[in-house]
């Protein structure tokens, strides 16, 4: 039998989601008044994409976090044209959003090789200037780690998240009985036979309340934003923090998880979301599951069994709903392929937006180049037809 594919699962013990460096644009090189030469233009300052590097990389390889381009060379008789001064680059990893120091988003990074001028290099003394140099762009920016992972693990505490991921790793993730075994980020990848990879973050545990910043709060929502789509995992058998709290059955938790994540940021809601409804293995769970197939299939019909504050406005519809056991590994191999289809099938449809936005721009621009006599537009019609 092939497998499909595994996890090698990778912990960060130190997880750095943000930093905070000094960037600095080269400065001109001196002109030469005599003979009107011109100084090089100051190396300016780039971030740029890297799909192997995380920011605790960058921290640990650059621990001044300052980033200064050389500076352009004077004009000189035998050179009265200076050369451009080196640029500076700084690598980041991909899904990085760049501000400056007042909160200002300078641009985003989201594929491997994408670039950002942040400082720019002072320009070299020429006639404009008097000849003499100026200097280059000082600015103090903040990198914001957008896209941790392509998938997202939902749940509250003992849910089985950590559990999850060592079954299907060779990595031994720290698991207990007690609530918030997971306080960090865990990052890891799902290889496949064709040697595809999908990244995967298992994320602390959610509580009630996490909008309000209880527990992890904010800092568990916030790298939510930052996957592509979510995996709620829930135990079949409920859910209860503590003997304080009151217990939750499986459809209750679901409830209560969407209605924090709508809390926190309604176009959470929006995210392709499979469900994975672990535990299977404790007795009764089969009955239990076809329990909440049913309750799933027509949510709406038991909201009024909630508490007004706790129903969402709106319920979230899966893609998938796949019953695992991470004791036993049932389930595991078709958890992986939805995983899969459903990122592949949320790729394509993006790709579709995409195209459309770009041919309905190429007609408002037609539209908009065009919109003077009748002959013109129709000419241009039969163009874009040939096309």
């Amino acid at each position: 039998m092939v497998h499909c594919g595994y996890v090698l699962f990778r912990k960060y013990g130190n997880f750095i989601d943000n930093l905070r460096v000094f960037t600095k644009g080269g400065s001109g090189g001196m002109g030469y008044p005599r003979l009107g030469g011109e100084g090089g233009k100051g190396g300016d300052v780039w971030v740029v994409a890297h799909k192997k590097i995380t920011l605790k990389q960058l921290k640990d390889r650059y621990p001044q976090k300052r980033f200064v381009a050389g500076g352009g060379t004077n004009s000189r008789i035998n050179a009265l044209k200076g050369s451009k001064g080196k640029d500076c680059e700084i690598p980041v990893p991909v899904g990085i959003s760049v501000t400056d120091e007042n909160g200002k988003i300078i641009g985003e990074l989201n594929k491997e090789e994408d670039r950002l001028l942040v400082a720019e290099g002072g320009l070299g003394g020429k006639l404009l200037t008097n000849f003499l140099p100026l200097k280059g762009q000082k600015r103090v920016i903040r990198l914001d780690l957008k896209l941790i992972a392509d998938v997202g693990l939902v749940g509250f505490p003992n849910a089985g998240k950590s559990s999850l991921l060592s079954q299907i790793s060779h990595a031994k993730p720290e698991i207990a009985d007690y609530a918030f075994t997971t306080l960090k980020p865990e990052l890891g990848k799902i290889m496949y036979h064709d040697f595809k990879q999908i990244s995967v973050a298992d994320l602390p545990g959610l509580i009630e309340g996490a909008h309000m910043n209880k527990g992890m709060g904010h800092k568990f929502l916030k790298h939510i934003e930052r996957t592509r789509q979510l995996l709620f995992v829930v135990d079949i058998s409920g859910f209860q923090l503590s003997s304080k709290t009151k217990y939750r059955t499986a459809f209750e938790t679901i409830i209560l998880l969407t209605k924090e994540l709508e809390l926190y940021k309604e176009e959470l809601q929006m995210k392709p979301a499979l469900l994975a409804v672990n535990k299977m293995d404790l007795p009764n769970a089969q009955d239990k599951f076809h329990e909440l197939i049913s309750q799933l299939q027509n949510p709406k019909a038991l909201l009024h069994l909630f508490e007004k504050n706790m129903i969402p406005e709106k319920t979230v519809t899966f893609q998938h709903i796949i019953p695992i056991s991470a004791i036993t590994g049932e389930g595991i191999e078709e958890l992986k392929n939805c995983i899969r289809k459903s990122l592949d099938e949320h790729a394509r449809q993006e790709n579709e937006a995409y195209h459309k936005k770009q041919l309905l721009n190429l007609g408002i621009s037609d539209t908009v180049s065009y919109s003077e006599p009748t002959l013109n537009r129709a000419v241009t019609s039969s163009k874009k037809d040939v096309i």
